[in-house]
């Protein structure tokens, strides 16, 4: 593997290769440019150095590494690239002739260190019997050809030379290559009669499928009985390249019993269980050296990643053994269960969420058996923050209102379309609002990612919904804060306007706002129902606007033509940069802002409008909303 760095060129400093050395071990990566920039494995930092690359020394004088070694014959390249511990064994277990004479051969040489970790009583009885158990464990680590790294790649079984019982292969994106998970440290060393490559553990026969491994082990008694229930057994016995994260009896000790039972009663959420637990393809412990997303067979997503010595599954140091190798895989022990969201009830899926309090409000009202049955519901849940200030007090009306935060169907918000109508488990139907910057249900917006559940879906919401009550005009005059609006609009003639079905903003003001204004200018006003109607409907947009799909500025047309400017910043709404009192009353036919001040459209003086004159509605209503900031300021 031989790569030149930035001012190690091949004319200056040639044939040097990079070397990165994990800190305070004695591991080392053989880099290539891919990871030149990564400088920690698995959290830890890396020192990067250089040295000759395979077959070249050091010229005293010279810089780099100029000269080319001669090539030698397997045995002697043995001792050449630090794999000694396996020369000495190629000598005493007669392999030694074998791999001096002419051939093509290619030999996985475990190094000194890897022959040194091995358990004391394996290894006695491996140089106890050095003409059969140490020669067969020798040639197993050897392929009847010359096999170079670019030949290497990911998924590929060779017949090793010991009864052509097959070494796994692996070659990973970030360039790590492993056979039967052991790492290659140093590859490509030529020699007369073949190639070494030197690798980091000594490596046994593998003989047992994934489903072998899973039918002899005590400590996976129970996931046993469950791939039978599940009928997985023929997955984990095919040919394939699987990695299985295998829970441990104690993992499933850990959980409530009611929710294993649960689960292990439901075949289909049995199903997503152990799907959620078998990657897509193998994947070694020495392959991970930082965090990478995996897909498993259920279709989601597991965070695998390395803190230290340990694997991690989803930032949690939950694997007991790992890198045991199977004919169809890798096998890894996990103390933890996975369970995913697709086997969850609702309530598991929200207790332990940023919507818990909302799901102890349900447990409250006695709601929790549409939370943890097999109906088929979707559940609006407020995040927690919107429940700072304290909770709701539980009472009927409460009840209530939580009821219509079910909806009748398992719904998912991608299908969701502008217009639809859902119905609740309280008898409410609910409008869904689709915005360019948000998926909105009445006045609550979704907030996050879908969590689909085995029969049910939870939609983390924004804020507590309030279900239309009536028409606009049902509302404004069901709120003794409109009292003067209301005689407005039925001096104007929009009564009926606002009765009908439509989809109406209405920027409301309130008494506050008109009494403001200089009584006579306010009488003079309300004494004129055509320009009065011509004001009113400058405070009420054609389309219905919900606060949280309100950015930075929205320019809602006006029933009277103009624009309206509507823009949230900090929480707070404006319209016309006039601070909204309350957001999002909801009504059957729109939505209603109250706003303290009377809008003010857009002056038609002469001036901007040619020869035609100002409309003196608009020249009453101008003076009289400047007079009504003025009182304010001095209240």
């Amino acid at each position: 593997m031989r790569e030149l760095f930035r001012d190690l060129g091949p004319k200056k400093y040639p044939n040097v290769c990079a070397v990165q050395k994990l800190l305070g071990t004695n591991r080392k990566y053989y880099t290539n440019c891919k990871q030149w920039y990564q400088r920690k494995v698995c959290g830890k930092s890396t020192v990067i150095s250089y040295e000759c690359c395979p077959g070249y020394e050091k010229v005293p004088g010279e810089k780099g590494c100029p000269a080319a070694l001669p090539l030698a014959n397997i045995y002697d390249t043995l001792g050449i690239v630090g794999a000694s511990t396996t020369q000495l064994y190629s000598l005493s277990s007669n392999l030694k002739p074998e791999i001096e004479a002419p051939g093509s051969f290619t030999i996985f040489a475990p190094n000194n260190e890897a022959w040194a970790a091995l358990p004391a009583e394996m290894l006695d009885s491996l140089v106890s019997n050095v003409n059969i158990e140490l020669l067969n464990a020798l040639r197993y680590h050897m392929v009847n050809r010359r096999v170079l790294t670019d030949d290497l790649k990911h998924g590929i079984s060779l017949p090793s030379m010991y009864q052509n019982i097959d070494l796994q292969i692996h070659h990973y994106p970030n360039g790590i290559v492993t056979v039967n998970c052991a790492r290659l440290l140093k590859a490509d060393h030529h020699a007369t009669n073949g190639v070494v490559h030197l690798i980091d553990k000594v490596i046994a026969t593998t003989t047992n499928s994934i489903q072998q491994i899973v039918e002899t082990d005590e400590n996976l008694e129970t996931l046993r009985a469950a791939v039978a229930a599940s009928g997985l057994n023929t997955l984990l016995e095919n040919d394939g390249q699987f990695t299985l994260l295998a829970p441990t009896n104690e993992a499933f000790e850990k959980i409530p019993s009611e929710t294993l039972n649960r689960i292990l009663g439901d075949p289909e959420a049995l199903k997503d269980l152990l799907n959620h637990h078998i990657l897509k393809s193998a994947m070694c412990a020495e392959a991970i050296i930082a965090g990478l997303s995996m897909e498993t067979l259920e279709g989601t997503m597991l965070e695998v990643g390395c803190i230290g010595d340990e694997l991690t599954l989803n930032g949690r140091s939950i694997i007991a053994e790992k890198d045991i190798l199977a004919t169809n895989g890798v096998v890894h022990f996990v103390n933890e269960l996975l369970i995913p969201d697709s086997a969850k009830t609702l309530f598991e899926l929200g207790k332990e969420s940023d919507v818990s309090t909302s799901i102890d409000l349900f447990r409250q009202a006695d709601l929790s058996s549409h939370l943890t049955g097999n109906e088929r519901v979707t559940l609006l849940a407020p995040i927690n923050t919107v429940f700072k200030d304290g909770t709701p007090p539980m009472n009927q009306n409460t009840k209530s209102l939580l009821l219509d935060h079910i909806l009748k169907e398992q719904l998912s918000s991608k299908y969701l379309y502008h217009g639809q109508t859902l119905e609740t488990l309280g008898g409410k139907e609910l409008r869904v609002f689709v915005y360019r910057n948000n998926l909105c249900i009445e006045n609550v917006c979704i907030a996050a990612h879908d969590r689909r559940g085995r029969f049910g879906t939870l939609f983390t919401v924004d804020k507590m919904l309030t279900p239309p009550v009536g028409t606009v005009m049902d509302v404004l005059k069901a709120d003794q804060r409109f009292s003067t609006l209301v005689a407005a609009i039925q001096s104007a003639g929009l009564m009926e306007t606002l009765n009908r079905p439509g989809t109406f903003t209405v920027f409301a003001p309130t008494n506050e706002a008109f009494q403001a204004m200089p009584q006579g200018e306010l009488n003079k006003l309300m004494g004129n129902a055509k320009e009065l109607a011509t004001i009113l409907k400058y405070h009420i947009g054609d389309e219905i606007l919900v606060s949280g799909a309100i950015g930075a500025l929205v320019r809602l047309k006006s029933l009277q033509g103009d624009k309206i400017e509507v823009s949230a910043k900090n929480n707070v709404v404006n319209v016309n940069k006039e601070p909204v009192a309350e957001t999002d009353i909801m009504a059957t036919n729109g939505v209603i802002y109250a706003v303290n001040a009377v809008l003010q459209p857009p002056a038609f003086r002469p001036q901007e409008r040619g020869d035609e004159p100002a409309d003196p509605a608009l020249e009453i209503f101008k003076q009289a909303s400047a007079l009504s900031k003025v009182k304010q300021n001095f209240t």
